[in-house]
């Protein structure tokens, strides 16, 4: 009976996680409409050889307004563009100062992107990704989310919130190489100019359709 009880309450706590992360995540794509944050990227590749791991960072601005548009602008330590305008999804490499042009449709579906800005409600997340509640850690909630369609090169992400902010993102790829950004000076629902999600090839640039 002991074990029974024990084994009843470990459930309704984790359905109290799971509550609660979905709840946050709910609130997350039902009421924020658009957001502006500073950003910071680590990703680390795995270890080779018996080498240690060796971790990148990088930092910039992200803007996003539902449905499907975002941009994310890394300052540091080079410059690059990752730019959708809800039809065209923009890459942008300020050193070989060379665009790359996808249409947005086919690359985005079970990104990390779609869970941040292209999915206007949790049906429509459900429908590519498989949700988990995960444990409370850093002072966050988390949720994790698998994407279903499995050809992809994503294997999961991890959502954080702080309240209903969004705080961190963990991204793990199918070569095992993990990107973790966290998310500072959080703006909720800024009024964005149309112009932030508008991308112009720079003079001279290579143009690379795929």
């Amino acid at each position: 009976m002991k074990k029974l009880l024990v084994g009843l309450g470990l459930a309704l706590a984790a359905g109290g996680v799971w509550a609660g992360g979905m709840e946050r995540l709910e609130a997350f794509v039902k009421n924020v409409k658009s957001g502006r944050a500073e950003f910071t990227q680590t990703v680390t590749a795995p270890a080779k050889d018996g080498q240690a791991a060796r971790a990148k960072v990088s930092s910039g601005t992200f803007e996003f307004q539902r449905p499907g548009k975002f941009k994310f602008d890394y300052k540091k330590p080079f410059a690059q563009s990752i730019v959708a305008d809800g039809e065209t999804l923009w890459l942008y490499d300020a050193d070989l100062n060379q665009v790359t042009q996808r249409k947005q449709s086919q690359a985005l579906g079970s990104t990390p992107a779609a869970l941040i800005a292209a999915a206007p409600d949790l049906r429509a997340l459900q429908a590519d990704f498989a949700l988990e509640a995960g444990p409370e850690r850093d002072g966050l909630q988390w949720i994790k989310a698998s994407p279903k369609n499995k050809e992809g090169q994503l294997q999961n992400v991890q959502v954080g919130f702080q309240g209903d902010a969004l705080a961190a993102l963990e991204i793990l790829d199918s070569f095992g190489q993990r990107s973790v950004l966290k998310f500072s000076k959080v703006e909720v629902n800024p009024a964005l100019p149309a112009a932030t999600f508008q991308f112009k090839a720079p003079a001279g640039a290579d143009v690379i359709k795929q």
